[in-house]
């Protein structure tokens, strides 16, 4: 199975640690293609040696090539919402994350699409037990 996990990074790295753990339980069920998401070393300016365009064109090839998306979507970004609403367009399955306990209310354009699976969670260890529950359910 290949996986697309989406996580902010232009849009601000404070859970760079937390996509880090969710791409490394991830990986327990497939392949990542955006593991560099999690990578401590990528900051809010992107990444380095290579350009918007070459960027663009790799992250539609992962996300066509992939068989599901998984979004984490509690710090709102710009290219997560370009990327669920693309994933969407090519019919994939997404799954969106969001952390109850913070400060911020998730998008109705997320929250309220039907198309997608949104868990709700606080700690990662129940994350991670619905993140199983529904790889369990996919049927591939």
């Amino acid at each position: 199975m290949k996986i697309y996990f989406a996580g902010s990074i232009r849009g601000g790295r404070e859970d760079q640690k937390l996509y880090f753990d969710i791409i490394q339980y991830l990986q327990s069920f497939g392949k990542v293609l955006t593991e560099h998401v999690g990578q401590e070393s990528l900051n809010e300016a992107g990444e380095e040696n290579i350009n918007d365009n070459d960027i663009y064109d790799r992250d539609i090839k992962w996300l066509t090539e992939s068989n599901i998306v998984i979004a984490e979507v509690t710090n709102p970004s710009l290219g997560v919402g370009y990327e669920i609403s693309k994933a969407l367009e090519l019919n994939k399955k997404i799954i969106c994350l969001y952390r109850n306990n913070q400060n911020k209310s998730l998008s109705a354009m997320i929250n309220g699409n039907k198309a997608l699976t949104i868990i709700n969670y606080e700690y990662l260890e129940d994350l991670k037990k619905e993140i199983k529950i529904c790889f369990n359910l996919i049927k591939y």
